[in-house]
């Protein structure tokens, strides 16, 4: 059975740096494109970044270009998301997610999703 396991969010105050992690089973993980969207408060679902299958490339929204950094360990099935100089406005739910597709920046491409870990920030 297909599993995406989020971990890693808390309460943390503005200007902390924090790591995310997502571990995974039931699927060839090294044949799928990962991704991480998060969803504040009364927003829609974003998405923030991405990690192609194959070749590894990353894709970031521009609103968090510079401060994030998404990675990938096939041997252990896991995909992460650091995050630096965090601000309130990252307050959100973060969700990881799988894709066959080789590049994927919309939540209606990724077939799999984690139940998100919740990222509070405050000021």
């Amino acid at each position: 059975q297909v599993q995406l396991v989020e971990s890693g969010g808390g309460l943390v105050q503005a200007g902390d740096s924090l790591s995310l992690s997502c571990a995974t089973s039931g699927f060839t993980f090294s044949s799928y494109t990962m991704g991480w969207f998060r969803q504040a408060p009364g927003k829609e679902r974003e998405f923030v970044a991405g990690i192609r299958w194959g070749d590894g490339m990353t894709d970031y929204a521009d609103s968090v270009k510079g401060r994030f950094t998404i990675s990938r360990d096939n041997a252990e099935n896991m995909v992460y998301l650091g995050i630096d100089s965090l601000k309130p406005a990252d307050t959100a739910v973060y969700y990881c997610a799988a894709t066959r597709n080789y590049a994927a920046i919309t939540s209606r491409q990724y077939a799999y999703w984690g139940q998100g870990t919740q990222v509070t920030v405050s000021s």
